[in-house]
Formats: C-alpha cells, sequence, structure tokens
C-alpha cells in the first residue's frame, strides 16, 4: 500500500515539506492510544529471538531509526509503534539552530538515494530535553550530539560536554557526531589528536556519573582504512562503547544520473542504497580488525530486508535505517526481523 499509494502522492512534493507533515501527523498520531495500539498489531514483530543485549541493555530487536528524522525528540513514542527496536534522536545541538540554506534535501528516486545538506537544523538542548521527560521507558532512545555550527572547532568539545551532561538523564546511550559532511570544517574533528581529546573528555564526564552510559562513535564512510586503523586505536584508548558505521558520504558514486543532475542537487552528504556496499565494507573491515569484539551499528544503503541481513553477517550486533523508511515505508522494519528469524 505504502508504495503503490501513499509514496506517490508523498513524492509530489518537496522532500523536506514532507518531513515536516510527517513529523507533524505522527505528533498527532502519539496523542490517539487505540491507533498506537493498531499500529503494534501490524507492525512489531514480538519474537524472543530477535532480542539483543548489548551495551547493558536489552533491545526488543536489532533494528533502529537512525538520528536525523526525529531530531528534535517530538514523535519518538508514535515511531516505536513500527516496530522499531531503538530510536535515535537528534543531532541535538547545545543552541537551536536554522541549519544550511533551503532546499537542502533532494531525493534521487532511480537510485533509492537522498542527498541533504540540513546542517544540524534542530531547536537546541533544552527543547529536546523538554520533549524527553515525556518519554515511555519501553523504547530505548539513543542521543545524537554535536556541536554548534558557529562553534569554532577549539571550542567544539564544550558543545559536546555540555549536551552530554544535559541529555545524560534521558537517554540510553550516546552516538558522537563529528562525522556529517553538512557541517564546515566538522570533520577536523576526526584528527586523531582532536578526536582522542574528545573521547576522554566525554569518558572522564561518563566514568564521574554514578552510573556511566554507553558512548559511541559515528565515522564517516570516506575515511581511509588507515584512518579507520588510527580510530579503532582511539576506541580502544578511551574504552567507548562502539561504533556507529556509517555516516552520509561526501562522495557521488553508484548513481546512474547525469552529472548535470547530480551537480544541480548540490554538495551534501548521500545516502541511501548507493552507499550500501561502502557501508558493509567498512563494517566488516571493523570487525574483522577487532575480531568481532567491538559492537557494530551498521548504517547506511538499508533499503532492503537483504541489505540488513549482509551487514549483521558482516558484523554489524544492531542496524539502522532512514533513507529505506522514507523509500520502502514502514513495514521495513518487520520484514527485515522475518528475515533474521528465518535465517537462524
Amino acid at each position: 500500500m505504502y508504495k503503490l499509494l501513499i509514496r506517490p502522492i508523498l513524492f509530489l512534493f518537496q522532500p523536506e515539506a514532507i518531513h515536516i507533515f510527517s513529523i507533524n501527523f505522527l505528533a498527532v498520531l502519539d496523542n490517539i492510544p487505540f491507533l498506537k495500539t493498531l499500529l503494534r498489531v501490524f507492525f512489531i514483530s514480538d519474537n524472543k529471538q530477535l532480542k539483543r543485549k548489548l551495551f547493558g541493555l536489552e533491545f526488543d530487536n536489532p533494528v533502529g531509526l537512525a538520528a536525523g528524522f526525529d531530531k528534535n525528540a517530538e514523535v519518538f513514542g508514535a515511531l516505536a509503534a513500527f516496530g522499531f527496536g531503538f530510536i535515535e534522536i537528534g543531532t541535538v545541538t547545545p543552541l537551536a539552530q536554522a541549519g544550511n540554506a533551503k532546499p537542502r534535501l533532494f531525493r534521487l528516486k532511480k537510485d533509492k538515494a537522498i542527498i541533504n545538506r540540513m546542517g544540524f537544523n534542530n531547536k537546541g538542548l533544552e527543547n529536546a530535553v523538554k520533549n524527553l521527560k515525556k518519554r515511555n521507558k519501553k523504547v530505548i532512545i539513543g542521543g545524537n550530539i554535536g556541536k554548534n555550527t558557529n562553534t569554532p572547532n577549539d571550542k567544539a568539545n564544550e558543545d559536546y560536554f555540555k549536551c552530554f551532561n544535559v541529555l545524560f538523564p534521558y537517554v540510553d546511550y550516546f552516538t558522537i557526531n563529528v562525522s556529517c559532511p553538512n557541517i564546515s570544517d566538522l570533520h577536523e574533528l576526526q584528527n586523531k589528536n582532536k578526536l582522542l581529546e574528545l573521547l576522554s573528555g566525554i569518558q572522564k564526564i561518563n566514568k564521574s556519573k554514578p552510573k556511566p552510559k554507553p558512548v559511541l562513535l559515528k565515522i564517516s564512510p570516506d575515511l581511509t582504512f588507515p584512518q579507520i586503523d588510527d580510530t579503532l586505536e582511539i576506541v580502544r584508548k578511551t574504552k567507548i562503547d562502539g561504533i556507529v558505521a556509517v555516516n552520509t558520504t561526501s562522495k557521488r558514486y553508484n548513481l546512474t544520473y547525469s552529472e548535470e543532475t547530480i551537480k544541480k542537487a548540490g554538495s551534501g552528504g548521500l545516502s541511501g542504497k548507493p552507499l550500501n556496499d561502502r557501508s558493509t565494507a567498512i563494517i566488516r573491515y571493523i570487525s574483522e580488525k577487532t575480531e568481532g569484539k567491538l559492537p557494530i551499528i551498521g548504517v547506511g544503503g538499508i533499503v532492503s530486508k537483504y541489505d540488513a541481513l549482509e551487514k549483521l553477517n558482516a558484523g554489524a550486533s544492531l542496524v539502522q535505517i532512514y533513507s529505506g523508511f522514507i523509500y520502502e515505508g514502514p513495514s521495513l522494519v518487520k520484514k527485515i526481523n522475518k528475515l533474521i528469524l528465518k535465517s537462524k
């Protein structure tokens, strides 16, 4: 129904307008309990074999929603009714910011891809906390945190530390986002020394808490394997809990569109099907390098149930979807979970 009826109508409109519409629709849905109950009947796969224990948390199933959809922690309750095992909110920055100039979100429908240069647009830390205070403890929430665009890199750590401290009571785990290609100079924080300083600082705060929270690092698909080796060494030194592989890419590989069409969309991070092979290759590389001991959340290019299973077979412990959710609809979550059960 989604692909035959709903998606064609949604795709008649600008992507960002549909995103705003979707958030507003889900916010209404969140306040109608019987509709959420009905959705759970259709979409939730309730099977003990799907449960995963990781980072000291128990996930109902290994399929999550990646950061970027529920930026402001507004609709995680409604999204949970679609069967997600966990939801990552954000990226959250200390202060509200509008993000980059519009238009900044583009569909490449033939390739099941999206280009975005949103720029960490969000309503800020205080707003996220206000919304998270309403959360239902049944759904696992990850907090994806970043720096404000106007914060210079030599002050960036302060933004991350503030987000970490303030969000700490309200999320179950943290993802440190230093790999988004849509924030000027953010990639510089992936530099070996800067990343070590940032993660060491985060862990110092974390260990000062009565009960530390899991901390993960989201990495870029554009890192070389030697750079990934450096990152894994930092992970080892700082003893963070895992890797989210991968973010969007600034490259334009595996696209069938003309160069003119791609240039027209402009700069930004590419997500969706074209990213699938690179994401899987990085997951497999990290898993082999760490002998399967470092937990990995696999994300990037999952637009079918087989893509998700491929990530898990490559070494991911959990997976996240976003572009696949847009192109395939909410039934994708249940399809993935059914295939996982079938493959056992």
